[in-house]
C-alpha cells in the first residue's frame, strides 16, 4: 500500500512553511501554506495559501494547470494562482518538487457542503451557481473548456463580510476550446474529466467544448438542488454502464423544485449541444433574476500585488519554467511542438480516488539524465528542467 504523501516529502520555499495535507488528486498533493513573514512589507504571497505539490519528474500536469491560469488570470470566479516554486525534499534522497501556490478555500469544496447538507436551499443553489456561471463565461471567453467542472472542483471562498463565494478550481484538464490541427491523433484517446459530469457528445463523439461545460453545470446544479447526482440509481454503476446510460438516454429532471430551476436544468441538459444554452444565455435566465450576490468586484481578488514572482524575489521566475521546461501546450503559438509521429505518444487512463473515473489522454515523450546528477541549489533546480529525469508526461 502507497505511504500517504507528508510535508517534508516535498520541503518548504523560501518565504513559506508547508502545513498539513489537505488533499490529493490524480496529478498531486495539496498542502496548507502559510506565510514565513507575513506581515513583511516584501511578502509577495498572502498569509495562507494552498499548494499543490508533485515530484518534478511528474509534474507536467501541473505545470500546465499554470499555463492555463496564466490565460485565465484575473476573474473572481476562478481560483487565484500566486505563481509557482521549487522545493527540496527533507528527506535524505532530496528530491525537487514543483510547487503550484494557489489562493485558499477555506470553505471547503461544493461537494463537502453537498454531503453534509443533504441538499441545500434554492436560495443558496441560485447564489452559487451564479458565480460559477461568471467563471465559466470567463474561461469560455479566455478560449478554454474546464473538462471536468463539479462539485469537487468548485471552491467556496469567504469573502470580506464572511459570504462564501463559488470559485472554479482545479484547471489542469483544462483544454483550448479546439485542438491544434496539427495534432494528428485520435481524440478517442484524449477524453478528459469524470464519467458522472460528461456529456452526451462526449461520450459518443468525443467532443469536448464549452456546452460540454454547461452539461456538467446542469449536473452540479442538480445535485445541489436534490442532493444526489442526475444519473443516482439505486444500484452503482460501473463506469461502462454509465457511460452506456449517457450514450442513450437523458438524465431525469427532479419534479420537488421550483419551475424555474427545472427550465434552466432543461436549458443544460440538452442532448445536442447546439441547442444547449450558454453561459452568457443562463446569465439572464429566470432562475437567476434578483439574485442577491455577494458584491462582485476586486475585494473577490486576493490582495497580493499584481505580480508576485520576480527575478529579483528568487531566483527561479515564472517564465523560466515555460523557457526551459517544453509543456506542450494546446495554443498553436507555443514555443514547443510535439512530433506529429503518433509513435511518440502513448494513452494514460487515470481513475480519481472516489470511485468515478477520470479519463486523461497523456501525450508522453522520452527524456532522460545522468541518474548520479543531485540537485541541491536553485539555480541548479532551475537549470535542471532542461534535463527532467525519467519519463516526463508533456501536456494533459
Amino acid at each position: 500500500m502507497k505511504r500517504e504523501a507528508e510535508a517534508s516529502d516535498f520541503g518548504d520555499g523560501e518565504t513559506w512553511v508547508r502545513g498539513p495535507l489537505i488533499g490529493k488528486g490524480g496529478f498531486g498533493s495539496v498542502f496548507l501554506a502559510t506565510s514565513k513573514k507575513p506581515n513583511s512589507r516584501f511578502q509577495c504571497f498572502p498569509s495562507v495559501m494552498a499548494v499543490k505539490s508533485a515530484e518534478v519528474s511528474i509534474s507536467a500536469s501541473l505545470q500546465k494547470e499554470k499555463e492555463v491560469h496564466n490565460n485565465v488570470q484575473g476573474c473572481p470566479n476562478v481560483i487565484h494562482c500566486f505563481g509557482e516554486d521549487i522545493t527540496f525534499s527533507a528527506q535524505q534522497n532530496g528530491e525537487m518538487a514543483y510547487n503550484l501556490l494557489l489562493e485558499y478555500a477555506s470553505g471547503g469544496t461544493l461537494s463537502d457542503l453537498i454531503n453534509n447538507s443533504g441538499l441545500l436551499p434554492e436560495s443558496d443553489v441560485k447564489r452559487y451557481t451564479k458565480s460559477i456561471l461568471r467563471g465559466l463565461t470567463h474561461i469560455h471567453n479566455c478560449g478554454y473548456v474546464h473538462c471536468d467542472l463539479k462539485p469537487d472542483n468548485v471552491l467556496l471562498v469567504p469573502n470580506s463580510s464572511g459570504i462564501f463565494v463559488a470559485k472554479i478550481g482545479d484547471l489542469g484538464l483544462a483544454k483550448r476550446s479546439e485542438l491544434r490541427k496539427k495534432m494528428r491523433l485520435d481524440l478517442r484517446d484524449y477524453l478528459r474529466g469524470t464519467a458522472l459530469y460528461m456529456a452526451p457528445e462526449t461520450v459518443i463523439e468525443n467532443v469536448q467544448d464549452p456546452p460540454s461545460d454547461i452539461w456538467a453545470l446542469g449536473c452540479v446544479v442538480c445535485e445541489m438542488l436534490t442532493g444526489k447526482s442526475p444519473w443516482d440509481s439505486v444500484e452503482e454503476l460501473h463506469t461502462k454502464d454509465l457511460l452506456h446510460l449517457i450514450e442513450h438516454e437523458l438524465p431525469k429532471i427532479p419534479t420537488r423544485i421550483s419551475t424555474q430551476a427545472r427550465d434552466f436544468l432543461k436549458a443544460c441538459l440538452v442532448r445536442k449541444p447546439m441547442f444547449r444554452f450558454t453561459a452568457e444565455m443562463l446569465m439572464v435566465h429566470p432562475f437567476l433574476a434578483g439574485v442577491d450576490e455577494p458584491c462582485y468586484d476586486e475585494e473577490l481578488l486576493p490582495a497580493v500585488p499584481s505580480s508576485s514572482w520576480s527575478e529579483t524575489d528568487s531566483e527561479l521566475s515564472g517564465s523560466s519554467f515555460s523557457d526551459d521546461w517544453s509543456s506542450q501546450s494546446d495554443d498553436d503559438s507555443a514555443s514547443c511542438s510535439c512530433s506529429e509521429d503518433v509513435e511518440d505518444f502513448e494513452v494514460g487512463f487515470v481513475v480519481s480516488t472516489d470511485n468515478e473515473v477520470s479519463v486523461v489522454g497523456q501525450k508522453r515523450k522520452m527524456v532522460t539524465i545522468d541518474n548520479n546528477h543531485k540537485l541541491r541549489t536553485a539555480a541548479a533546480a532551475q537549470a535542471s528542467l532542461k534535463f527532467p529525469a525519467s519519463t516526463i508526461p508533456i501536456g494533459a
